[in-house]
């Protein structure tokens, strides 16, 4: 039973996190302490794993939870901002581009495999769409890809609760802490999301929606929110861990003993992480000019992670978690419709040069 001694990981970072009075513990603390544990345990009898069933269950969680945001209201207002999603869209991918060119002249490392590792908030489609073209080396973008999305869920929320952003963790955890209801508490509409969320995420795995078990319960929340049935919050324990299941996942991803010079690709990892959060900085600048969103609304929409993980930090920020989840879905929606399209065109007609 690997997976057991992964969860006691998983639950010991989360309290560890929480003792501490770190952000996000229950999403930060599996992640970190799992991946030590990963590493510890390398080569022995006794190796971690975690199921793919729990990562997943997390998922439709998270989903779920950000679905109830996607209210009539909201949409209308989000709707308003369609210009500024494609501009900051393009401007993010532009920038993510021009990286990996510099990269690959310094490393040596083709531009194609750097630029598939660079490409923000498309994990999943990055890595597989690496396995179907030649020359492309997977380990390096799958490196790049993990490292650069544990370097944004650790980093985001210590700049968000960083004097910066002036927003006060005990104030946050006292209002969510108030806010969140108990089990007893819960309707009975609670089972009909219960029952088509899972469902819903299900069928659209089966036909490759771009992260499935997340995007398809967020749109079926909202759609029956739409018809006139509101769907409950979810208890605070829940949502822990729904956090602890994503976390500990997070945490098995990164294998930097299979890369060939780890000391060189380490410091690329963590380079050109920095440089794109700085850039997301740049633009949530803008984003706050732009539309005057909180700074804490405007970081978690632009930033380079993945749109559950920048989900659940909204959630516990209480930033706009419907902005950030449409300016979040919007960037994994054109990554998953177009950029693999481009990519295929471009990587092709480099290769023939």
């Amino acid at each position: 039973m690997s997976w057991g001694y992964t969860l006691l990981l998983a639950l010991l970072g989360g309290l560890l996190f929480k003792w501490l009075n770190l952000p996000v513990p229950w999403l930060l603390g599996p992640m970190i302490l799992v991946f030590i544990g990963s590493r510890l345990f390398r080569g022995h009898r006794l190796q971690l794993a975690w199921p793919t069933a729990a990562r997943d269950a997390g998922t439709i969680i998270v989903g779920y939870s950000l679905g109830l945001s996607l209210t009539v209201s909201t949409l209308s207002r989000i709707g308003q901002q369609l210009p500024s999603m494609i501009v900051m869209t393009v401007l993010l991918l532009l920038f993510s581009t021009a990286t990996a060119y510099l990269i690959s002249r310094w490393t040596g490392i083709s531009f194609p495999t750097v630029l598939i590792g660079s490409i923000p908030g498309g994990l999943t489609q990055m890595v597989l769409l690496a396995q179907e073209l030649k020359g492309i080396d997977l380990t390096v973008v799958t490196f790049l890809q993990v490292s650069r999305l544990m370097m944004i869920v650790i980093f985001v929320p210590l700049l968000i609760f960083s004097p910066l952003f002036g927003v006060d963790l005990n104030t946050v955890t006292e209002a969510m802490t108030h806010s969140s209801p108990g089990w007893s508490s819960l309707p009975p509409t609670i089972w009909l999301f219960a029952i088509v969320c899972p469902v819903a995420a299900v069928i659209g795995k089966r036909f490759h929606f771009p992260t499935a078990y997340m995007l398809l319960p967020m749109l079926v929340t909202a759609v029956i929110q739409l018809m006139g049935i509101p769907g409950p919050a979810l208890p605070a324990s829940l949502l822990d861990a729904a956090q602890l299941m994503i976390g500990s996942s997070i945490g098995l991803m990164l294998h930097p003993e299979q890369l060939n010079r780890k000391l060189q690709m380490i410091i690329l990892a963590v380079g050109s992480g920095v440089v794109l959060l700085i850039f997301a900085c740049v633009m949530s600048v803008i984003l706050i000019q732009w539309h005057q969103l909180t700074p804490a609304t405007a970081l978690l929409s632009m930033a380079p992670g993945g749109m559950d993980q920048m989900g659940i930090i909204a959630h516990e920020v209480n930033a706009d978690i419907a902005t950030v989840s449409c300016y979040q879905l919007f960037r994994t929606l054109l990554i998953f419709l177009a950029v693999p399209t481009f990519l295929r065109m471009f990587i092709r007609r480099i290769t023939m040069r």
